[in-house]
């Protein structure tokens, strides 16, 4: 069950989720028939439920015969954020008395298509205003799924400008809000060497990437059927999600 592995790393053990899932499907029960439904034995019921009364997720309702009702898990996971936060909080103060930030200018280098996907996903998730992107559609595509509401988002092929990969290779860039950048390089199957790229903070990096995906756009030619009138034209795609919207 799902619950139970989300619990579990929310810090209960596996008895207590299961215990707390069982309450939850049952609303109040004596502890033989919550270690039944929960697969708990017998003999550990009674601790496994004294621990989720201590954590604050469960209550005697009875004394004759012994019964125990769930608390409101909305609770639970209310303080649970607010701890994460304070901890979040805790170690970011710890780790920049430890190093300072990277200097603005300092270019760092992602070997794997692993690592290039979870920097790409991490800039999109902390877009705030713009996302820039061209190349590689199936990238482009994934990633806009995962922009926040509200960020205006821009893609384009990358056509009708310089290369800017090897043969055998497919370019993807990335901008967000004028602050971070990716530049990566996917590779194709059967080649020798494995998708690279870089990352970076530089402002100048930065503009200019934003610059070239804006050239991307203009240089996108229309098809034949276009140019006759059939069709009308297709300019790269902009897309602002609105705070009405479905959040993805």
């Amino acid at each position: 069950m799902s619950a139970v592995i989300h619990l579990q790393a929310l810090g209960l053990t596996e008895y207590e989720a299961r215990a707390y899932t069982a309450l939850l499907a049952l609303g109040r029960a004596v502890p033989a028939r919550v270690a039944r439904q929960a697969g708990i034995p017998r003999p550990k019921i009674y601790e496994t439920l004294e621990r989720l009364e201590g954590r604050g997720l469960a209550a005697k309702v009875g004394q004759s015969p012994l019964e125990y009702a769930p608390l409101s898990a909305r609770e639970y996971l209310a303080r649970s954020r607010r701890a994460f936060d304070d901890r979040l909080g805790a170690l970011d103060r710890d780790l920049s008395r430890l190093a300072p930030d990277p200097a603005p200018e300092a270019v760092y280098h992602l070997y794997g298509e692993e690592a290039i996907r979870s920097m790409c996903e991490d800039l999109t998730l902390n877009a705030r205003r713009t996302l820039f992107m061209a190349g590689e559609p199936e990238m482009a595509v994934s990633l806009e799924k995962l922009t926040p509401r509200g960020v205006k988002v821009a893609t384009t092929p990358l056509t009708g400008l310089p290369a800017v990969a090897m043969d055998g290779e497919r370019a993807f860039l990335l901008a967000r809000d004028g602050e971070a950048a990716v530049i990566a390089h996917f590779v194709d199957a059967g080649m020798e060497r494995d998708a690279h790229g870089v990352h970076t903070h530089n402002p100048v990096i930065v503009h200019l990437i934003e610059g070239y995906v804006e050239l991307a756009a203009r240089s996108v030619q229309p098809l034949p059927e276009q140019q006759a009138g059939v069709l009308p034209p297709a300019p790269a795609r902009t897309s602002r999600k609105s705070p009405e919207s479905k959040s993805r």
